[in-house]
């Protein structure tokens, strides 16, 4: 197939860069045509029975076919633009800050002198970069937005979604402590036991460690997934805890390196050579003791005890 008919899409020199992937393109217009149609008939009719009651018929009927027409239509173009509105979503962090960054200068140009512009650039790219916290929230932001991405990668890959060519919806992510989490509603075709065979692959592709997926809804609906990329460890590091401050004054709160014992301080104890003879001693008696015999009894009576 040649690279002008792979896809929807504008072209650049010589070849076409896709937009939207030709099934998807043929998918979303065969979809769109069946809901108009079905719209138009459904709400015809519900329309000229509802009418009918008020009015005649055929002016029933003339009221319909036009509200039948809009609503049919409005179902139409939200189908057929739905393939356009995916991509907007993906791209949506890139192009507000894009968005904002343009009208941003714009509006700094316009009202401040060049030399003000400049100082006032420096202080919001200068800021974030000097300060240790707050260049860590926007690698973390920044990691957000490049995982959304990276999971799209990986379900239009390696992972087929289904015949139509239309890939699982990638709702939000935000920063955790080992790196990211982010929200994926499925399309059919796809599972949580599928998903979780395809874990190493779709870790390799985040640049991450390893990588977490289980249900995300409360209800658990199957389709409603949680991805954890995990990309470092902390459970490692050196964390500020407040119990400190709840030890009442006067007890130490940190031990001296040397007083923290190593080892169980007892005395040695030799080793026996015959062991089992021991052992046979202590269950003879309970202090290791031999026990003496009772002298049996003196009989008295006149009777012979083997008779």
């Amino acid at each position: 197939m040649s690279k002008s008919t792979r896809g929807f899409g504008f072209r650049r020199g010589s070849g076409t860069v896709t937009v939207i992937e030709q099934k998807v393109h043929r998918s979303s217009e065969r979809n769109a045509r069946f809901a108009f149609i079905i719209t138009a008939i459904v709400v015809g009719l519900a329309t000229m029975s509802v009418a009918s009651d008020r009015m005649h018929p055929i002016l029933a009927g003339l009221l319909a076919a036009p509200a039948a027409f809009v609503s049919g239509a409005l179902v139409w173009l939200l189908v057929r633009i739905w393939p356009v509105l995916r991509i907007l979503w993906w791209w949506f962090g890139e192009i507000t800050a894009a968005i904002g960054l343009t009208y941003g200068w714009i509006a700094l140009a316009d009202a401040t002198p060049a030399a003000l512009t400049l100082g006032i650039l420096a202080v919001l790219v200068g800021v974030p970069a000097a300060v240790p916290y707050l260049r860590h929230r926007v690698e973390a932001l920044a990691w957000c937005v490049i995982v959304r991405h990276r999971l799209r990668v990986c379900f239009s890959q390696f992972i087929i979604a289904n015949k139509s060519g239309s890939l699982p919806l990638i709702l939000w992510a935000r920063p955790t402590p080992v790196g990211e989490r982010v929200w994926v509603y499925l399309r059919p075709g796809l599972s949580l036991a599928r998903l979780q065979d395809r874990l190493g692959e779709i870790a390799v592709a985040c640049h991450a460690t390893t990588c977490v997926v289980e249900l995300a809804s409360a209800n658990k609906n199957a389709a409603y997934l949680r991805f954890d990329i995990k990309r470092r460890e902390v459970l490692n590091a050196d964390v500020n805890s407040s119990l400190p401050n709840l030890v009442p004054a006067g007890i130490p709160t940190q031990q001296a390196p040397g007083s923290v014992p190593t080892a169980l301080d007892l005395p040695d104890v030799p080793a026996d050579p015959n062991p089992i003879a021991t052992a046979t001693k202590s269950a003879g008696s309970p202090n290791g003791r031999k026990t003496a015999k009772a002298a049996p009894a003196a009989d008295t009576s006149d009777d012979d005890p083997w008779d």
